[in-house]
């Protein structure tokens, strides 16, 4: 019987409860086969104007910054509680999109994506399409999306 054996999972992390929870099962899958989770917060330099981008300014920038720190850090405080440490933290500037499906795949030799749903940008979801499904069309391996666990 052939086994899959996922080695270095990659999982978008926004803030949202979709997004914990697709970090949770990277975390079940990466310890069943002594794997790596790196956690990524991507931050557009641009934001939605009305028919246009503007460019952030450095304030919201260093914010944006220590928010995403804050979620590596948050995440990395799960793994302790679940037992497993291998955890790397991934702060990336630009397209969420082309990050998870292509640039951060190539660059740590990424073997499955784990990404939830739908994540916390409404605006981005309406003006682009999802980052989810994105990845699924565009990515350069196996992705797993994770559902809302319904309550």
């Amino acid at each position: 019987m052939f086994t899959q054996s996922y080695q270095n999972i990659l999982v978008g992390i926004d803030g949202s409860d979709q997004a914990m929870e697709a970090f949770k099962k990277a975390l079940n899958v990466a310890k069943r086969n002594h794997g790596t989770v790196y956690v990524a917060n991507v931050i557009d330099h641009q934001i939605y104007t009305f028919m246009s981008y503007s460019p952030l300014n450095e304030n919201i920038m260093d914010q944006l910054t220590t928010d995403a720190k804050d979620l590596i850090n948050e995440c990395k405080a799960v793994g302790k509680e679940f037992g497993y440490n291998k955890i790397e933290g991934i702060i990336a500037y630009g397209s969420a999109k082309e990050a998870m499906a292509q640039t951060l795949p190539k660059k740590y030799d990424i073997d499955l994506i784990m990404v939830g749903q739908s994540g916390l940008n409404a605006v981005e979801r309406f003006m682009t399409g999802s980052v989810a499904s994105y990845v699924i069309k565009e990515a350069l391996c196996d992705v797993l999306i994770v559902h809302p666990t319904t309550k």
